[in-house]
């Protein structure tokens, strides 16, 4: 009898131990799944021509709220970029003169998704560049992730029906090729 609390003590602590590891498998397993499910989605590729645009919601800067769902019969240029990227650099200016010729228009809208970024470096760039066409950061990289970019710049030229119509990895090398590829698909 005196070997009954002994035995109860030994089973308590199996039992604490097979909960123990039962809590470690489950993470386990759910890790794992977690993972496999990030490895499909690369593999996945990125999002191309006459693919649906991702539906996203970007507050920009000024704390203005964009849903790409409230675009629905515009023409919309989304430009990835970052303010430690180079080739972004480049194509700043050339992406900001596009839009003055546009800004007037209820059919075409810019917008800016500043990737993987620090608020003051941003604004600075912006700054920098006198971008006036609604810009916002990335925040958990869900926009990016969305469209599965590859790297920054990338920009998506999305039609009025909400279908991707153009892709430029890396940057625009004028105004005048922006502006002749939303010429064609306003005309389209």
């Amino acid at each position: 009898m005196e070997n009954q609390p002994a035995e109860n003590q030994q089973i308590s602590k199996k039992k604490k131990i097979s909960w123990g590891h039962l809590v470690i498998w489950i993470v386990l397993i759910l890790f794992l799944i977690v993972l496999g499910l990030g490895l499909l989605r690369s593999q996945e590729g990125p999002i191309g021509i006459n693919d649906a645009s991702p539906n996203f919601t970007l507050t920009t800067f000024e704390g203005e709220i964009i849903k790409m769902s409230d675009l629905k019969g515009k023409l919309v240029l989304v430009n990835f970029w970052a303010s430690w990227c180079t080739p972004c650099e480049q194509e700043a200016s050339e992406i900001e003169m596009a839009w003055q010729s546009y800004k007037n228009s209820d059919k075409v809208v810019f917008l800016g998704v500043d990737y993987v970024d620090t608020e003051p470096e941003a604004r600075a760039y912006l700054q920098k560049y006198h971008i006036s066409y609604p810009n916002g950061p990335d925040l958990g990289t869900r926009i990016s992730q969305s469209f599965r970019i590859r790297g920054v710049p990338e920009t998506y030229i999305i039609d009025q029906n909400g279908l991707i119509q153009f892709v430029q990895i890396g940057p625009f090398r004028s105004s005048s090729q922006i502006q002749s590829v939303i010429d064609s698909l306003l005309n389209q």
